[in-house]
């Protein structure tokens, strides 16, 4: 038995055909695609159409067998990708189910990115069943994604207001065992602590001479994650600055912004230039080198605190690595941001999402988890035209500087309990956002959906003669609603 569930020998596991990011790219797609198919491989054999702008090994199939063994100590491990420049096509889904009759296939991007996929949906399940491993970011509740949502076989919500999300979407269409609740999962062994007693100790030492040298360091602000516009870098910054200049001179020369990301990005912005006019004086570290677990491991415990600003964010990834490592965060108060933060209700208990309470934005609740300090967003609408209207949820810059003076001011034993028991809430049994939690999701609701998979005839019969069921009442009043 490996995480719980049998190790089946290769030629009696079922094969699933995963279509997302590259698993070897850095993307949250990408490393989250790892996890799922190292924590998994001793109960199935794996496919992969490795996503990527540009793929470097396009027209390729990289067998990736004795990799996967390696990292997961699974002998007879299985993994073939099929690198693809952009998002795959319909020719290459025939020529994969023909070449490696997949049982099943499993979608884990943005569905706008996979229209094609969406719209042969009647040729797919007339032969497997179609996995959807889906977010969405916020409210209103998207209409415009039902047609994607009504043509899967099983709906594997990363939040619990995803799953919330896509039941009121399409729950009149759906069984309730097709929604289920499955959070990313990080691994707890590469994200760990360090203490003094560590034998990563000396290379954490090192570590924090490479980023600041032999400057005297009492305060490390982190932020990891693509420079981006809906990531709201900038007012990280800001708000670091106005952070420091409320300090004593010699206090605030001690405190360190420490930047994971890319410099200048098109996506984003030049942050030279934002750090240049907007944040002179202030000590801020841009680290622009893409690093391994171990590495990244260490500079998240030479933090104090991470920041997640963002104004629309499905999981926010970094926020459960520093976690992980028993760091505590910042966080806006959105998506699964709300799961990690461990929200509680009235009563005590950590709280869930239904047609009348849909999203704790608005600071219903404000009791969570000691290891996060919440941020209150206030939300309008934007749009384009896949994604007519969704909340772009932003969070004060003014908060921001009220959480890290509070994060300053209680002291580095107090920051230190507060990230343990973050690191407690991640690996536990109730949470589930472990990446052994998170495969052991993934293996039960693939099992569940073998069992009772039905194959999607030919042609569908419609009658017309019969009302419709509907959606809970107001569902469409949420655009009109204001949740902040």
């Amino acid at each position: 038995m490996r995480n719980g569930f049998e190790h089946l020998p290769k030629d009696k596991r079922k094969k699933i055909l995963l279509l997302s990011d590259d698993l070897r790219m850095p993307s949250g797609v990408g490393v989250m695609s790892k996890e799922i198919v190292l924590s998994t491989c001793h109960h199935f054999n794996w496919v992969q159409v490795g996503g990527a702008m540009k793929h470097n090994e396009q027209g390729k199939i990289v067998n990736m067998d004795k990799a996967v063994a390696d990292a997961a100590k699974v002998e007879d491990a299985s993994l073939l990708i099929y690198p693809h420049s952009g998002y795959g096509n319909p020719d290459l889904i025939r020529y994969i189910l023909q070449q490696e009759k997949p049982d099943a296939i499993m979608h884990f991007t943005d569905p706008r990115f996979w229209v094609w996929l969406y719209q042969m949906e009647h040729e797919i399940r007339s032969k497997v069943p179609l996995v959807y491993y889906n977010i969405w970011d916020d409210l209103p509740y998207p209409i415009y994604n039902e047609s994607y949502y009504e043509s899967c076989d099983l709906l594997l919500g990363i939040s619990k207001q995803t799953v919330n999300i896509n039941k009121v979407v399409i729950g009149h269409k759906k069984n309730d065992w097709q929604f289920q609740y499955v959070p990313h999962g990080i691994n707890s062994t590469a994200y760990h602590p360090i203490s003094e007693s560590s034998p990563e100790y000396t290379e954490l030492l090192k570590k924090k001479e490479q980023l600041f040298k032999d400057k005297d360091v009492e305060f490390v602000v982190m932020y990891n994650s693509r420079n981006i516009r809906r990531k709201m870098l900038s007012d990280i910054i800001v708000a670091f600055k106005m952070f420091v200049d409320s300090l004593p001179k010699e206090k605030a020369e001690k405190c360190y912004l420490v930047l994971h990301t890319t410099p200048i990005d098109d996506a984003g912005t030049d942050l030279y230039q934002v750090i240049d006019k907007l944040a002179k004086g202030a000590n801020i570290v841009l680290h622009t080198a893409k690093v391994s677990e171990f590495e990244l491991n260490l500079i998240y415990n030479l933090a104090d605190v991470t920041i997640n600003m963002s104004s629309a964010e499905g999981w926010g990834l970094g926020n459960t690595e520093s976690l992980m490592s028993g760091t505590m965060t910042i966080t806006n108060t959105l998506g699964g941001l709300q799961d990690q933060s461990r929200f509680v209700d009235e009563n005590g208990e950590w709280i869930k999402f239904t047609p009348e309470f849909p999203s704790n934005s608005c600071g219903r609740y404000k009791q969570c988890g000691e290891w996060t300090l919440p941020l209150y967003p206030i939300s309008s609408l934007v749009g384009s035209v896949p994604t007519p209207y969704i909340y772009d949820t932003r969070a004060k810059i003014s908060d921001a500087v009220m959480a890290l003076t509070e994060c300053y001011n209680m002291g580095s034993d107090e920051r230190k309990r507060r990230g343990l028991l973050g690191r407690e809430w991640v690996t536990s049994n109730e949470s589930m956002m472990s990446s052994e939690k998170m495969g052991e999701n993934f293996m039960r609701y693939l099992n569940l959906l073998f069992e009772k998979w039905i194959p999607r005839k030919q042609f569908e019969l419609i009658q017309t003669n019969i009302d419709k069921p509907k959606r809970p009442a107001g569902i469409y009043n949420e655009l009109i609603k204001t949740w902040y």
